[in-house]
């Protein structure tokens, strides 16, 4: 078969799409499955039979013998369920994939966390069809994209949250356009574009090392003689074998019609990203799952590993996905694009304004929705977003702002120019963009970028549309209250009360954080600091109004997120000891035999003729001996405090406890056993450096 070269001639040939439906479904058909879709109205069953059987012919062709029902439980991974289409006719086999099969699944999923929402003998759960995202073809499997509810109609996933939440933003977005006297917009929906971080290491370098492959990231590893001091990586010349990596995973991608539109080095050594443009926030949370199960398997076939932990290496820059989320029209109009004129866009303005109360006052909510253990070790130095939520305008919208809250009036100011290279000129923006900044503008969109790389963005967008809508909800009824001639007072009382949250400068800064504090902002140094925001009663109140998740769902999220930390966190601390005592503790003893049995021929010598220095080895050896009883007590005193830990009843206290005790405890076990790198024979040392591992592909 001759290859396509053009990309788009391969592109989306892998998925359902909207092209691909209306060539295979009768007019009517058709249309009655759109209008279903734009209005929210469950398929009918013969709707549904006859979208099944285009669906399965198309999958047929495509190589597909089996279905799923592909749905996000909350592991933070996608699930999977793979059934043949393949049915007894008589002595013969018949490929069947009815309507019934196409809406709703049982995948029984039990095993799933629940956080209480269900017993667990009550093992019945659901999966049912989402219209709004492509079903596509992977391999022999015809995937379909669906929500997973618990026999009651519970939320078991992230998806259905969110579908929530996007119609909650709509709905709330659309009485604002009427109060503004806009009555031709239909639809308001949340556009995100994901930026994808990640490393690549080789896979036999990687399979050597325990840690790597049990927990995601190193829990041991002395700093290397060159990280990123020189910062020769970023946007550098990519290497061969990535390059080749790199413009696969394109085409995997392009394929199953995600629009991986640009790739680079990124800061660290080994560290790269890829960035996807722009579609509704349904789709592009599952392409970004699509995405990084792609990026595994497309490492894999090139002899490399594909980390996504947010801190695989200590020392090092570790790694995010930015969320920029912006909100457009049915009509294709960016309601966050300013225009030429931002001061006098009143509509630009007033959705402007209710990201800025959202973001205010939901503040612990979004820092709860990037709060993982692999998050933690990320947020707050100097290479992400601290954990205190802010937001980053702009010189320009500052000024706009303050002449709102002032009554003063604001004098624009023209473009102006960064200087001229030989003869090119350069035209500087509106803005710079603030790399510190955890939820920052940057010209007709917000990016939040405390978003861990192997997170799914579905937490961050669920709480973004939900705060937003709210907030946009109470500036239509200021509206409808004081009326529309009046938005400039609205927009002067949503300022002033919430511009507390803007700030343009270093967020990294020990200043800031006192600053924080005195304008009351919350800092939420870790996971376990955050997980409460799930339960508080003005959150729950937030998402109830709203419809996007019951008292009960978010408790539940709550106590998944408790349970998992407590687990991630008990699984790292007992893969070092594992490692500390099968593997340092012993290669250590085994090099410090060697240095002793090299100190003593040397003494023998000296006996017989020789008077040989033995100083080194003297040296040597009692740094050894100290070092390897240092991580020996500190063995000993994570192993007891692992105990401790085990004994503690109440969920919330045990995890309080891990943060405080278990993790104090794995820091010094690590330190002690850096150490013991330093010092030790290279070739005895039981598994690769740093250095190894980030230079592990050589071209």
């Amino acid at each position: 078969m001759e290859k396509k070269n053009r990309v788009s001639e391969i592109f989306a040939e892998n998925v359902f799409t909207d092209k691909e439906m209306k060539k295979r479904l009768r007019g009517e058909t058709y249309t009655k499955y759109k209008k279903c879709i734009e209005e929210g109205i469950p398929l009918d069953r013969p709707l549904a039979d006859e979208l099944a059987a285009a669906m399965k012919e198309w999958a047929i062709e495509k190589g597909a013998t089996h279905y799923t029902h592909w749905f996000q439980p909350m592991t933070g991974v996608t699930a999977e369920k793979h059934e043949a289409f393949i049915e007894p006719d008589g002595d013969e086999g018949i490929e069947r994939f009815s309507g019934k099969n196409l809406i709703k699944g049982e995948p029984d999923a039990s095993s799933f966390p629940t956080g209480g929402l269900r017993a667990t003998f009550e093992a019945r759960g659901y999966t049912a069809f989402d219209p709004g995202s492509n079903a596509f073809v992977i391999g022999t499997s015809l995937y379909i994209p669906t929500v997973f509810c618990s026999y009651g109609g519970e939320a078991l996933d992230k998806k259905a949250p969110l579908l929530r939440s996007v119609e909650a933003l709509d709905k709330n977005a659309l009485r604002v356009l009427r109060l503004l006297g806009d009555t031709q917009t239909k639809k308001v929906e949340a556009n995100v574009g994901v930026e994808q971080e990640y490393f690549l290491v080789d896979k036999n370098e990687y399979e050597k090392r325990l840690d790597l492959v049990t927990c995601g990231r190193t829990l041991f590893g002395a700093k290397p003689p060159k990280g990123q001091e020189l910062e020769d990586h970023y946007f550098g010349k990519i290497k061969a074998r990535v390059w080749d990596y790199m413009n696969a995973l394109d085409e995997e991608l392009w394929k199953l019609g995600v629009y991986a539109k640009a790739k680079h080095n990124e800061v660290a050594p080994a560290q790269y990203e890829l960035v996807n443009v722009y579609t509704n926030s349904n789709l592009a949370v599952d392409q970004n799952q699509i995405t990084m199960s792609v990026m595994k398997s497309v490492a894999a076939k090139y002899g490399m590993v594909c980390l996504l932990n947010e801190k695989p290496f200590a020392g090092i820059n570790g790694s995010g996905k930015h969320n920029n989320w912006s909100m457009a029209t049915d009509r294709g109009e960016n309601l966050l694009k300013p225009g030429k004129h931002p001061r006098d866009n009143v509509k630009f303005l007033t959705f402007f304004a209710a990201v800025v109360a959202a973001v205010d006052e939901y503040q612990d909510m979004l820092r709860a929705s990037v709060a993982t253990p692999g998050n933690d070790n990320r947020l707050g130095g100097n290479e992400a977003p601290p954990a205190i939520v802010s937001m980053f305008v702009g010189k320009t919208m500052e000024e706009i702002i303050a002449s709102i809250v002032s009554g003063n009036e604001y004098v624009e100011k023209t473009a102006s120019s960064s200087g001229v290279v030989g003869s090119i000129a350069i035209t500087k923006d509106d803005t710079d963009r603030n790399r510190t900044s955890p939820f920052a503008f940057t010209g007709n969109k917000f990016e939040f970028r405390m978003v861990g790389s192997d997170m799914s963005i579905a937490d961050a967008n669920i709480v973004l549309n939900t705060a937003v809508a709210e907030e946009l909800g109470k500036i239509a009824d200021s509206i409808e209250k004081e009326g529309a001639e009046n938005i400039e007072k609205i927009l002067k009382d949503v300022f002033a009360k919430h511009g507390r949250i803007i700030f343009n400068g270093n967020n990294y800064s020990a200043e800031w954080k006192k600053e924080a504090a005195k304008r009351g902002l919350v800092n939420l140094a870790t996971t376990v600091d955050a997980i409460p925001a799930y339960v508080n009663d003005k959150n729950i109140k937030l998402f109830e109004k709203h419809g996007v998740m019951t008292a009960a769902e978010m408790r539940s999220r709550y106590e998944i997120m408790v349970e998992r930390y407590i687990k991630i966190v008990d699984i790292e601390a007992r893969t070092m000891l594992h490692m500390a005592n099968r593997e340092i503790i012993p290669a250590c003893i085994a090099f410090q035999k060697d240095v002793l049995k090299e100190l003593s021929l040397k003494e023998q010598l000296a006996d017989v003729c020789l008077k040989l220095n033995t100083k080194a080895e003297s040296s040597l050896a009692v740094k050894l001996s100290a070092a390897t009883s240092k991580a020996s007590a500190a063995v000993d005193k994570l192993t007891g405090d692992l105990d401790k830990a085990s004994a503690i009843g109440d969920n919330y206290e045990c995890a309080v406890f891990h943060k405080e005790e278990i993790l104090t405890d794995m820091k010094l076990l690590r330190a002690q056993c850096d150490s013991l790198e330093e010092i030790t024979d290279k070739k005895q040392w039981p598994f690769p450096t740093y250095s190894a591992l980030l230079n592990s592909i050589k071209y």
